[in-house]
């Protein structure tokens, strides 16, 4: 079921075509594409020889008023038949005594018979007066018919979009079958001495059209009868006389004439010319285009799944490209028609059907996955699928917890507490994932994150402690607005840690959760409560430190056994950058500067000083921040003279800060004592 779950689109949209052929409801559709192969094909040289005779505007114009005298056409068949022509073919239905007499029956009669070679059309119509169905075959009074060979029905087949692509041998009449008029003009032409190939087993063919009207030299009556076209022209040739005058509405529709501007006449030769050659267009098994649909189908949900989207629809297009290609080179090479809009509608549904369920299931991941990761993260983790499976990799966790949360509880009511708790969280979420963190979870007020988790990032320890120190100021920012609202201060501590640890979905069967288990994860959630216990704000362990070394400031804090651990474990502070936290006052004086990767010492002009460092003025160029040193500060009314180590954390313009990272305590009860008689 998990191998099939993923492509079910495609199955309802393969089973939904299958319906659709089986019912006969893409018929149209069929028809509409094998009229653009036609298309594409484009019209071929006629085979069978074929001459039209017609009845056009200009012949009427000479004779005069339709319907001719019979006799007229009598003529025209004895100026034929001189020429030798295999067989006469007449599209006029001779029906009842003529007008003009039983002579003008009678001469049309005789040319019929000394030709020995026509066969006179007849018309099937049917009749529907209430339940009852009367069909009638209507032929040429008995005077007219008596000479001809054959007299058989000129009906053409139309398909449900009114156009004309197949006939039939024999035409019903009642449980009777009777000849049709191309079949016995066939049979009459190999008789008489034309090579052709043996009609195939069934009903009829589908016309192998050979292009539009005209594709088969045209003849005007008129001309024939004043002797204009010799009657060597005839000769060895298959002769059809018919309307081509649109004003007689003898004109239908055909893959070669869409407007319906195709004479009957002209659809017989063509049938003829299909007859003859043997080539006709053979429509494959319905069962192939059943199989294409549900292949069509199974590949246009099994491309989205592979691939997604968008290189899903190229892949989508190629594949209905080459599928495309192969049903003309079958038309075409072979005139074999294969029913593709199946396929086709089975590959867009395919396609759509899946692409569709993925977007709906992508925006509920996306949804519920949207607590954890950041939106660019978030994008790529709903893209992988399957990415968050559980496994075993480097990654560096980040706990956060509010100082004295539970204090503050006890003050305030509940709705305060959870107002101050939303308004902190989306801060520090928003934080996590402005340095590529994933949030892990929240416990309370607690903030885990992960970082290098789902996927990599090579900066990932010192991402964490950049969301550590991000943290504290902005911690600090909400503090104000709480402080001055409830009286309350917020602050809080962090811990980190980077290890090995197992990441991905997990839980129950019922819920699960993107997390991360390990002694790693423990030692992290250990660090972040001790941090009050150590007065840092933010600890880090020695993998993590090992890993940032350079980049930012930190004080060793030494080996601690923390709960749960039994070797110590070597810890650092992470101390705050240009940390506003601890008021300044000016101080004018100078302090010397010992770099413990350089030579000599460096006197520098002091600008200010906190219980956290010195800004000074004159720090030389190439001394970037990090850099570490002694530094060595008396005068401008300090009550005693600071000695400590210290660290370069920025440099602005012509000044620079240095944070203490290392100071006696009697000197920071100077500092202390100099800052408070200064700042009020």
């Amino acid at each position: 079921m998990r191998l099939i779950r993923p492509v079910l689109g495609g199955i309802g949209a393969a089973a939904l075509v299958v319906t659709l052929v089986l019912v006969g409801q893409l018929d149209t559709l069929e028809f509409w594409a094998l009229s653009r192969l036609y298309e594409l094909r484009g019209p071929v040289a006629p085979t069978a020889p074929i001459v039209i005779v017609t009845i056009d505007e200009s012949s009427i114009n000479e004779i005069g008023k339709w319907p001719f005298p019979r006799a007229v056409h009598g003529e025209l068949i004895q100026k034929i038949a001189e020429g030798g022509p295999l067989a006469i073919g007449v599209d006029v239905i001779f029906e009842g005594p003529s007008p003009r007499g039983d002579d003008d029956d009678l001469v049309l009669s005789e040319s019929i018979a000394l030709a020995g070679n026509v066969v006179l059309g007849a018309l099937m119509t049917v009749d529907y007066q209430g339940f009852y169905k009367r069909e009638v075959l209507s032929l040429p009074n008995p005077t007219v018919r008596a000479g001809a060979v054959a007299v058989a029905p000129i009906n053409l087949l139309t398909d449900t979009d009114g156009q004309v692509r197949r006939t039939l041998f024999d035409v019903l009449l009642g449980d009777e079958p009777v000849p049709a008029f191309d079949a016995e003009l066939y049979r009459l032409a190999a008789k008489n001495g034309l090579p052709v190939q043996p009609l195939p087993k069934g009903e009829g063919v589908h016309i192998n059209f050979r292009g539009e009207p005209r594709t088969y030299p045209w003849v005007a009556f008129y001309r024939v009868l004043r002797g204009e076209i010799p009657a060597e022209e005839f000769r060895g040739k298959i002769v059809l006389i018919g309307p081509t005058s649109e004003a007689l509405h003898d004109v239908f529709s055909t893959p070669f004439a869409p407007r319906g501007d195709m004479p009957g006449i002209e659809i017989h030769a063509n049938a003829l010319d299909t007859y003859v050659t043997g080539n006709p267009i053979r429509p494959a098994p319905r069962g192939l285009a059943i199989a294409i649909a549900i292949v069509a189908g199974l590949v246009g949900a099994g491309v989205v799944v592979r691939l997604h989207a968008l290189r899903g629809f190229l892949v989508t297009v190629l594949a209905w490209t080459v599928m495309g290609a192969v049903i003309f080179a079958l038309f075409y090479m072979a005139n074999v028609w294969v029913q593709g809009m199946a396929g086709t509608l089975g590959l867009v549904l395919g396609y759509g059907a899946t692409t569709l369920e993925q977007y709906i299931r992508e925006q509920r991941e996306k949804r519920r996955l949207s607590q954890f990761f950041s939106p660019d993260v978030l994008a790529h983790v709903v893209r992988a699928r399957g990415s968050l499976g559980s496994h075993r990799r480097l990654v560096t966790v980040l706990f956060s917890d509010v100082r004295g949360f539970t204090t503050m509880s006890e003050r305030l009511e509940p709705e305060q507490v959870a107002e101050i708790l939303q308004e902190y969280l989306t801060e520090m979420t928003d934080i996590v994932f402005r340095y590529n963190g994933t949030v892990d979870k929240y416990i309370g007020d607690c903030v885990m994150a992960l970082y290098n988790a789902p996927f990599d990032d090579p900066e990932h320890a010192a991402n964490a402690v950049r969301t550590g120190l991000e943290f504290q100021k902005r911690t600090l920012e909400v503090s104000k607005k709480w402080e001055a609202k409830l009286n309350v201060k917020i602050r809080n501590g962090v811990g980190i840690n980077t290890g090995d640890a197992v990441v991905g979905t997990m839980g129950s069967r019922q819920r699960l959760e993107y997390t991360a288990i390990g002694d790693t994860i423990n030692l992290g959630a250990r660090l972040e409560s001790i941090t009050k216990d150590y007065g840092a704000s933010i600890i880090i362990s020695e993998t993590t430190y090992a890993l940032v070394t350079g980049q930012f400031v930190t004080r060793e804090l030494g080996a601690v056994t923390v709960k749960g651990k039994t070797q110590p474990v070597k810890i650092y502070a992470v101390v705050e950058e240009d940390s506003r936290r601890h008021p300044r006052a000016p101080l004018e004086t100078s302090a010397t500067l010992a770099a413990r990767d350089g030579d000599g010492d460096v006197v520098v002009r002091v600008i200010n000083v906190s219980e956290g460092g010195l800004a000074v003025a004159g720090v030389p160029d190439d001394w970037k921040p990090g850099t570490t040193m002694t530094l060595r500060c008396d005068g401008g009314g300090l009550p005693k003279p600071i000695q400590a180590d210290g660290t370069l954390v920025w440099r602005r313009e012509g000044s620079a800060g240095i944070a203490f990272t290392a100071i006696a305590a009697d000197a920071a009860a100077a500092v202390a004592e100099y800052v408070a008689a200064r700042v009020r």
